[in-house]
């Protein structure tokens, strides 16, 4: 299945130019759905039957339209929003995605009124808002950033610079890992979301490292375990990432060189 997946999704990311609309393989499209179509725990399930990279590739099939369809009225980048879905989420496999369809990590906040569950995060037991369906996370992510003054300036910059658009969801506070920004840039770059902001070039890309010189962190990974995988110290790979703690999320690209 593994296999077929691979040779399916050589046409995921064919784009008209200047289009924000992504041709599909039609067997992606039945994946994708058959995996949609799912309870978030039997969804989750079959995710961990894929290899990491189909698996954030699918999430990314799932959820791109709609991540258009929230640009398209909020004004925030669909490769922003698909980016912060997978990583949040973790390409939909995490906890509170499975539990609650809360696939950006929204805490409760002063005001909610909505339905919550509780989860561990910066501490125990804190209050995390919980969803019907994955839109609805979707539409209140958008919401979460249209309605709060801390993220107005975003709102000022163009849809297609998701580089400053990363950097700023991280000034304003949007999470506390000192890594944010870079980790969103690494996984629009590396799976082409910015493809659906209806750009026809990335902006790092041609000038990062050589893409045979970064590991991308996969699901079960710790420093440890990709630190003999290359063939690097703990101390070296966090060195080289610039990287403040151990914590690392999938999909994150790291210099291995």
């Amino acid at each position: 299945m593994a296999r077929t997946l691979a040779i399916a999704f050589a046409a995921f990311f064919l784009v008209s130019c200047g289009s924000k609309k992504v041709i599909y393989s039609g067997e992606v499209k039945r994946t994708a759905k058959k995996i949609e179509d799912a309870s978030p725990r039997k969804s989750a399930k079959k995710l961990a039957e894929l290899d990491a990279k189909t698996r954030m590739k699918v999430y990314v099939l799932q959820y791109a339209e709609m991540a258009q369809k929230e640009m398209k009225k909020f004004g925030i980048p669909a490769s922003i929003t698909l980016a912060q879905g997978l990583l949040e989420s973790q390409a939909g496999m995490g906890e509170l995605a499975v539990k609650s369809n809360n696939h950006f990590g929204i805490k409760c906040h002063k005001g909610w009124r909505g339905p919550s569950v509780s989860h561990d995060d910066d501490a125990k037991g804190e209050c995390f808002r919980k969803y019907k369906q994955v839109e609805q996370s979707y539409r209140d992510h958008s919401e979460f950033l249209r309605n709060r003054s801390r993220y107005s300036d975003l709102f000022k910059l163009s849809k297609k610079d998701y580089v400053s658009w990363a950097h700023g969801l991280k000034k304003a506070g949007y999470a506390t890992d000192p890594q944010y920004a870079y980790k969103l840039i690494s996984l629009i770059e590396r799976y082409e979301l910015w493809k659906f902001d209806g750009s026809k070039n990335p902006i790092h890309l041609p000038k990062q490292v050589n893409l045979e010189k970064v590991y991308a962190v996969q699901q079960g990974d710790t420093l440890y375990s990709i630190s003999k995988k290359v063939n690097l110290s703990v101390e070296k790979l966090m060195e080289l990432n610039a990287l403040e703690s151990t914590n690392l999320a999938v999909g994150q690209q790291l210099k291995i060189k």
